[in-house]
């Protein structure tokens, strides 16, 4: 194969350029054979799809440099998939179009997630010189105090982020509903979502900066606690409220997008529902908590969700302000740490932890989406 690209690289650029045009053109015809041709019926279709299943194996493994035993094998598999093709249940060419279609996501899939998965977790029981030490690099995590402080960080990120954001973000969808000004209002809130993490830590770390007393203040919090007659407060210093300074900055960014979902769903609640709550006799806030949270109870969980699982894997905030120094470090953080200095098997073992604080929140928002289908 390298053979054929080098070769290719060779050839004139008007020439280079006809074949990337072929190969499109070829592309093009397979995806219309699996679409038009391979379920069709007749006699005339189930020829080409015997050509294809027996053609097609032998082809690439030869196109690869496989020896003649392996591409014979392939053939024998493809023969045996037309022969359980022709047989199923669904009609010819039922199992044919079925993993013509998924195939390519399946090895995709595999490629780019199962694979990277099994490596990390065997690579999480090395040492970083390659020696098995089996569970060890999981101990150190939980046992030694600057490492277990990067796992509890990383908690009461995905604890008060999201929660904060999606009630700010709530509170000011209802408060701006329908006023005037409703698009500015929506607008302010949400220009934080346009500015990259990275931007935002260098915005926010100028708002902490704290200089001597002495010496004119940069920072906008410093200042106003010198015209009130305080001192600087070196705010990304002192743990562990230092943290809760570098949440700041995610919430401030997160709140306009809850801000904006939740704000369509609550104009997606029905409006004789909140006519009839009110010729009840309910009140503004006995609306909003029986009438209004229920009716976007799935938005809730979307942005609850999507938020936390951004709050896990944060890792440009607490970068670009503090490194991890002063006890804010976090797990992502300390995955690029750790394998910065050559320690691969602790880095592997952070981001199966990670892995593991990520997985309870996938399945529940799993599990929602199926209880969703069941009622539609």
């Amino acid at each position: 194969m390298s053979d054929f690209l080098n070769w290719v690289a060779g050839l004139n650029p008007f020439v280079q350029v006809l074949l990337v045009v072929v190969a499109f053109l070829a592309v093009f015809a397979i995806i219309l054979f699996f679409v038009e041709i391979a379920p069709r019926r007749g006699r005339l279709y189930t020829g080409i799809r015997l050509a294809v299943c027996l053609a097609a194996p032998l082809l690439l493994m030869l196109l690869f440099g496989s020896v003649l035993w392996a591409a014979a094998l392939a053939a024998v598999l493809g023969g045996v998939f037309f022969v359980l093709d022709y047989r199923a249940k669904a009609g010819a060419g039922y199992l044919f179009q079925l993993v013509g279609f998924l195939g390519p996501a399946m090895l995709l899939l595999a490629i780019g997630l199962i694979y990277p998965s099994i490596k990390t977790i065997f690579d999480s029981m090395h040492s970083g010189r390659g020696n098995f030490i089996g569970i060890d690099n999981y101990v150190w995590i939980f046992t030694q105090p600057a490492a277990f402080r990067t796992v509890i960080n990383t908690i009461v990120w995905v604890l008060i982020v999201p929660t904060l954001s999606t009630i700010f973000g709530l509170a000011y969808a209802v408060f701006i509903d329908k006023s005037r000004g409703e698009r500015v209002f929506k607008a302010l809130v949400f220009m934080p979502m346009a500015i990259s993490f990275v931007g935002a830590s260098i915005i926010w770390r100028f708002v902490y900066a704290a200089r001597p007393a002495d010496q004119e203040q940069i920072g906008l919090l410093n200042q106003v606690v010198v015209w009130f007659g305080g001192e600087p407060v070196q705010f990304l210093q002192n743990s562990p409220w230092n943290t809760f300074f570098l949440i700041v900055v995610l919430i401030w960014i997160q709140t306009g997008f809850a801000m904006v979902v939740l704000s369509a769903a609550i104009k997606g609640v029905p409006a004789d529902q909140m006519e009839a709550a009110e010729l009840d006799g309910t009140n503004a806030w006995q609306r909003f908590v029986n009438v209004t949270v229920p009716g976007i109870r799935n938005a809730l969980i979307v942005v609850l969700t999507t938020i936390s699982i951004a709050s896990l894997k944060v890792f440009d905030i607490v970068r670009t302000m503090t490194a991890g120094a002063n006890e804010t470090s976090v797990i992502a953080n300390e995955m690029y740490t750790q394998f910065k200095t050559f320690e691969l098997g602790r880095s592997a073992a952070f981001a199966v932890v990670l892995f593991l604080l990520v997985m309870p929140i996938v399945i529940y928002n799993a599990r929602q989406l199926k209880k969703q289908k069941e009622i539609r």
